[in-house]
């Protein structure tokens, strides 16, 4: 009598053949709809904003509520410190996995060090923390250089120091993180290889003196 095997045909192999190929990646959809909808960090994108647009707030409406000029320009340059120092030092590196900063080496040379991180795709940042990020990032300084024509325009010199200001520190984080973005790892690696060269100098200067004597001592042994 015939067997299963020749009732049944070859369609169930094709069926298990089938049935194998398939791969049901369930995580990587978990994660790629957390990034998409998710802000993982609300405390450091609440205040990426709220020092810069404070700032600018303050700026256009800050002769309504006082009349000294001092009062205003020291809270909007108060503002607009707290915003450099935390976009340079907090935001950036929990919002987009981005920083920069300065270094001297040991010989006093000045380095600047652009990082850019990398990180497995569950600890990284969400779409909407990186468009909250850059647009923050970019819009601000474009709003400055308005106000920069404006007190040109409306010859309203007193401001022009603040304006100016206020140009520099948000241009210099824009720039920062730029150059993070575009090639924070080969500037890394350039400054890492120089620190440490200088830092295997006197080691080899003194491997070079030991050999040195050793090479005179074993001349002399010999008389």
């Amino acid at each position: 009598p015939p067997g299963p095997c020749s009732l049944t045909g070859s369609p169930p192999q094709a069926l298990v053949d089938d049935t194998e190929d398939v791969s049901l990646d369930f995580g990587s959809e978990e994660e790629l709809a957390l990034r998409k909808a998710r802000i993982r960090h609300p405390l450091a994108t609440f205040f990426h904003l709220f020092f810069r647009v404070s700032a600018i707030v303050t700026y256009l409406f800050c002769d309504w509520f006082s009349n000294s000029f001092v009062a205003c320009f020291v809270t909007i340059l108060l503002l607009l410190s707290f915003d450099f120092w935390s976009v340079k030092n907090v935001t950036g590196r929990l919002l987009v996995g981005l920083r920069w900063w300065n270094q001297i080496d040991e010989d006093g040379k000045s380095h600047w060090v652009f990082e850019a991180k990398r990180v497995p795709t569950i600890a990284a940042s969400t779409e909407a923390e990186a468009r909250i990020f850059w647009f923050g990032l970019i819009i601000c300084p474009v709003i400055w250089t308005l106000f920069l024509f404006s007190t040109l325009f409306s010859l309203k010199l007193k401001w022009l120091a603040l304006v100016i200001a206020g140009i520099s520190l948000q241009t210099a984080n824009l720039y920062g993180y730029i150059h993070c973005k575009l090639g924070g790892q080969k500037t890394i690696s350039r400054v890492t290889s120089r620190l440490f060269g200088t830092a295997d100098v006197p080691q080899r200067q003194s491997r070079r003196i030991s050999e040195d004597g050793a090479e005179e001592h074993g001349k002399t042994v010999p008389r």
